[in-house]
C-alpha cells in the first residue's frame, strides 16, 4: 500500500488554515464589537472565549454535512482530554505553582465536571438525539448568563464611558469576511482529508478525530493558556481551559444536531 502523502499534506494544512484563521475571525470580531459599544466583559466572555473552539464547531457542523457525524464525538471527546491532560500539563510546567481563584474551583470546575458528566450520559446509547442538542444548549445559555453576571459585578463602574471608540477600519470587516471563508474552508478539506484517511488506513474517522484533529484543534486553547500562564495569569491560563471544555460538550456537540447528526 502506497503512503498516501498527499490526504496527509491537505490535512496538515487545512489545521494550519482553520486555526490561523479562526484567530483573525475572533481578533477581528473582538474589534467589531467593541466599536459597535459592546462591554469588553462582554467581548471577552463570549467573543474571544468562543473563539478559541471556533475550529472544534466548524469542523464537526462540516463532518455532519459532509456524511461522517460520528467524527463529532471523536472531536469533542478527543479535544477535551487534549485539553486536560496536555494544555494543563504544559501550563503548569511554563506556569510552575499556580495559584487558583476561589471561582475556578467552586463554579467553573464543577460546571465543567457536570458538563463532562451530561455529555458522558448522552453519548452512552451512541445516539445523539435533538432533544438532547437542545439540553446541551440550553446547557450552555445558563452558563453564559452566569457567566456574564459575574463578570458584570467585576467590572468597575464608569470604565466603559471613559474609553474613546476607536475608527473601524474597513479592512477589520474585509478580514472578519474573509476569515469566515477560510474557516470553513479549513474544515471542509480537513474532514475530507479525515475521510480519505480513513478508507486509506481503515482506521475509523472518529479515532483521527479524536486522536490528530483533536490535537491540531486544541493548538488555540494551548497557545491562550500558554501565553496566560507566562504573563502571571493562571485564571485565564485555567479558565481557557475549563470554559473551551464547557463549550465543546455543550454548543461543539449540539449544535451540528440540527444539522442532521
Amino acid at each position: 500500500m502506497n503512503t498516501p502523502l498527499l490526504p496527509v499534506v491537505i490535512f496538515l494544512l487545512s489545521i494550519v488554515v482553520l486555526i490561523k484563521a479562526s484567530s483573525q475571525f475572533t481578533k477581528s470580531a473582538e474589534k467589531i464589537g467593541i466599536y459597535l459599544g459592546i462591554p469588553s466583559f462582554i467581548v471577552g466572555v463570549t467573543i474571544v472565549s468562543i473563539g478559541t473552539s471556533l475550529p472544534e464547531l466548524v469542523s464537526s457542523i462540516v463532518s455532519v454535512l459532509s456524511g461522517a457525524s460520528e467524527i463529532v464525538a471523536g472531536n469533542v471527546v478527543g479535544s477535551n482530554i487534549t485539553n486536560i491532560f496536555l494544555v494543563l500539563g504544559v501550563v503548569g510546567v511554563v506556569g510552575g505553582k499556580l495559584h487558583i481563584e476561589y471561582e475556578l474551583i467552586h463554579v467553573d470546575l464543577p460546571l465543567f465536571v457536570g458538563s463532562s458528566f451530561l455529555l458522558s450520559l448522552m453519548l452512552w446509547d451512541r445516539v445523539f438525539s435533538p432533544v438532547e442538542a437542545v439540553l446541551s444548549l440550553m446547557g450552555f445559555v445558563l452558563y453564559m448568563h452566569y457567566t456574564l453576571n459575574v463578570e458584570r459585578e467585576l467590572e468597575h463602574p464608569g470604565a466603559e464611558g471613559k474609553k474613546q471608540r476607536k475608527k473601524l477600519e474597513t479592512m477589520t470587516i474585509i478580514t472578519l469576511v474573509l476569515s469566515a471563508a477560510f474557516i470553513y474552508l479549513g474544515a471542509k478539506y480537513t474532514v475530507e482529508s479525515i475521510i480519505t484517511l480513513s478508507e486509506e488506513f481503515n482506521i475509523g474517522k472518529e479515532i483521527i478525530a479524536a486522536s490528530a484533529v483533536a490535537l491540531g484543534t486544541s493548538l488555540p486553547e494551548l497557545m491562550v493558556s500558554v501565553t496566560a500562564a507566562r504573563e502571571g495569569r493562571p485564571e485565564l491560563a485555567i479558565g481557557n481551559v475549563l470554559g473551551s471544555n464547557i463549550f465543546n460538550s455543550f454548543v461543539v456537540m449540539g449544535v451540528p444536531a440540527f444539522f442532521g447528526v
